[in-house]
C-alpha cells in the first residue's frame, strides 16, 4: 500500500511476492518473520490462509507495548533525560519552570508547570512525580494497525475454511518438471534415444533411489504410468522409514535417561560395587 495508508486487516503484516507470501511483524525490537510458498501449500489461497494464520499467532501472543511503556520511551529531542518533563527558559538561558505533559487522547492533554522562581530545585523532581501521575491515566495497547485489535479478539479477518498441510520437498513440482508428478522426469541420454521416465526420491542422509522405465520396452504412456506408481512407492517407503526413525528415537530416550541417572547414583570417587 501507499506510504501513509495502512494495509486492509486480512494483509496486515503480509506482503504479496512472486512466489507466495512473507510475513513480517517487529515486537519491541524483535523481528517476527516467515515465508509461506505457493509451491509449499499447493497454491496461492492456501498459502496466504496460512500466513494470515501464523499473523494472528503473532499479534495474540506477543501483543504490542502497553501505551504509558511506549510513552516513556526516550526521545532523541528530549534535553532533560525523563520523558514527557521539559523545561522552559529565560532569555538568559536559565531554566525558568519544568512542565510533565502528557498526551492521553486527541481531547486530552495534560498538562502541569512548576515554576523554579517559586519552588526552586523541587521543581524538576514535583515535575517528574506529575508526569508518573499522568501515566498512570494512560491504558491499553499502543495501537499498531487498526486490524490488531479485532485479531486479538479473535474476530477474523479471513476465511475459516480447511487448511492443507504443508508440502515437504520431495512433494513440490519444481517448474523443469516435465510430468506434472513431483520427482519423475523424463530423460533422453541423446536426441536419437527414445527415452525414459526416471522416478527419484532423495533421503536426507540416505542419499537417493531411483528407477527407469524405457519407453522403448514399454511404450511413452505405459513408461510414465509407471515412474509414476513406482514415485508413489519410493515416497511410502521414505515416509515409513522416518517413521520408523522417530520412533526408534522415542524409545531410545527413556533408557538413555535411566542410564544417566543409574551414573548420577554413584557418588565422585566412590567403587561400584558389581558384586
Amino acid at each position: 500500500m501507499p506510504k501513509g495508508i495502512p494495509n486492509p486487516a486480512a494483509m496486515y503484516g503480509i506482503y504479496s511476492r512472486s512466489w507466495g507470501f512473507e510475513v513480517s511483524i517487529v515486537r519491541n525490537g524483535v523481528r517476527h518473520h516467515r515465508l509461506f510458498g505457493k509451491a509449499s501449500y499447493g497454491g496461492a489461497e492456501q498459502a496466504l490462509l496460512h500466513a494470515q494464520d501464523w499473523r494472528d499467532h503473532i499479534v495474540r501472543s506477543v501483543p504490542p507495548q502497553t501505551r504509558s511503556e511506549r510513552a516513556e520511551k526516550q526521545r532523541t529531542n528530549n534535553s532533560t533525560g525523563v520523558t514527557g518533563v521539559f523545561h522552559h527558559l529565560a532569555p538568559n538561558g536559565r531554566v525558568r519552570a519544568w512542565m510533565a505533559k502528557t498526551y492521553i487522547a486527541p481531547d486530552e492533554i495534560l498538562r502541569t508547570d512548576f515554576s523554579v522562581a517559586d519552588l526552586g530545585d523541587d521543581a524538576q523532581a514535583l515535575a517528574i512525580q506529575e508526569r508518573a501521575r499522568q501515566l498512570e491515566r494512560m491504558t491499553g495497547l499502543a495501537r499498531i494497525h487498526p486490524a490488531e485489535e479485532a485479531i486479538r479478539m479473535g474476530l477474523s479477518a479471513h476465511a475459516a475454511g480447511p487448511r492443507t498441510a504443508k508440502r515437504s520437498k520431495s512433494e513440490i513440482t519444481r517448474r523443469n518438471n516435465t510430468s506434472g508428478v513431483s520427482g519423475v522426469h523424463f530423460k533422453t541420454p541423446n536426441p536419437s534415444h527414445p527415452g525414459y521416465w526416471l522416478a527419484i526420491t532423495y533421503t536426507a542422509g540416505k542419499g537417493s533411489v531411483s528407477k527407469a522405465f524405457s519407453v522403448k520396452t514399454h511404450g511413452a504412456e505405459a513408461a510414465k504410468s509407471l515412474a509414476i506408481a513406482e514415485r508413489a512407492s519410493q515416497l511410502a517407503d521414505k515416509l515409513r522409514t522416518e517413521e520408523e526413525a522417530l520412533a526408534a528415537g522415542r524409545e531410545a530416550s527413556p533408557a538413555l535417561g535411566r542410564q544417566s541417572r543409574g551414573r548420577a547414583a554413584t557418588a565422585p570417587g566412590a567403587k561400584r560395587n558389581n558384586g
